[in-house]
């Protein structure tokens, strides 16, 4: 690529007059900086070791910088990060890809569901890694969750397709049957507010030939119930009146609560979170510091269902030895 080019696609200006004409490829690690390469940063360090390497072009924004070649190229733009976009942007028009911007929920469930990868390319949240991974593959699909970035990347980022094909026949709190492409899938270890997410992700799988398997799902990352006895020991959920139920976010906290005060009115539910955590609906939630705290406000307090945010299930896995140690 020519340097005008570099400079009209970054909105850059030289700062001195190279005699390079032109750069072979681009990077923002400088360790990946090969010979005649356009490296991108503001680093004194990285820059002189991309020079060392044998960089052509040097894109930065830091007036600071010490031009330590005059002959290659010293483009000066006003943000690095948005310049480096500028020009991947130019890139994905070569590639005619596309980009989607997911929800977490859903680039769980499109992980959990595909057979195989090869043909979506996941986008880092560092733009750094995003940058690398968008020029230096063949890929014309890809997946972020990361909004601001996907947003630098293609302003116009499309999501998931909201009117999709699909609807829950039946449901309780942990387990959902739905029908879907013409078949009922019975009794899924599913959420019944994380339909709208699976069925949405089935549609992105089918429109775009990607390989999937429903009989893949089970419960996400973000709601992972385990069902315990008295002395919070895992058993089978027909035998329990007790759950665990681990989360990674608050909103799922909410839906779930509300979904038992339509459903079963005589369930005791409490939540425990780390301090200070606001739970909307909750005057006072259970605050823990540490899993020990977690065990000891199980053991102790009285409930059908506990939420518990950002804790994870392992916690559980030093109960039978506490038990045992008497």
């Amino acid at each position: 690529m020519k340097i005008e080019d570099i400079l009209n696609l970054t909105e850059g200006t030289l700062s001195n007059t190279p005699q390079i004409q032109a750069i072979e490829s681009a990077t923002v690690y400088q360790s990946k900086v090969e010979h005649g390469d356009l490296f991108f940063s503001s680093n004194q360090e990285e820059i002189d070791q991309a020079l060392a390497n044998g960089a052509y072009a040097i894109v930065y924004d830091d007036e600071s910088i010490i031009k330590k070649d005059d002959e290659i190229a010293w483009i000066k733009v006003s943000d690095i990060q948005l310049a480096a976009f500028k020009l991947i942007r130019y890139v994905i028009i070569k590639k005619e890809a596309q980009f989607f911007l997911l929800s977490p929920h859903e680039l769980t469930f499109l992980k959990m569901l595909l057979t195989h990868k090869t043909n979506i390319h996941f986008i880092a949240n560092d733009w750094r890694k995003a940058f690398e991974q968008i020029l230096n593959s063949d890929g014309t699909l890809y997946v972020g969750t990361d909004k601001e970035l996907m947003k630098l990347i293609k302003p116009d980022i499309q999501n998931l397709e909201r009117d999709v094909d699909g609807y829950a026949v039946f449901d309780t709190l942990f387990k959902t049957t739905f029908k879907v492409g013409g078949y009922v899938y019975q009794e899924k270890d599913l959420i019944p507010f994380h339909l709208e997410y699976l069925l949405r992700v089935i549609h992105f799988c089918d429109a775009n030939n990607l390989p999937y398997d429903i009989e893949r799902l089970h419960y996400s990352k973000h709601f992972t119930p385990v069902f315990i006895d008295n002395h919070l020991q895992k058993k089978r959920s027909s035998q329990s009146e007790q759950v665990a139920i681990f989360t990674d976010n608050i909103a799922d906290i909410v839906e779930a609560r509300e979904y038992i005060k339509r459903t079963n009115t005589w369930v005791k539910g409490i939540v425990l979170t780390p301090p200070k955590t606001k739970v909307p609906g909750i005057d006072r939630p259970h605050w823990f510091e540490n899993e020990a705290q977690v065990r000891d406000i199980l053991k102790n307090t009285l409930f059908n269902y506990a939420f518990i945010y950002n804790a994870h299930k392992d916690v559980l896995k030093t109960i039978k030895e506490e038990y045992t140690l008497f």
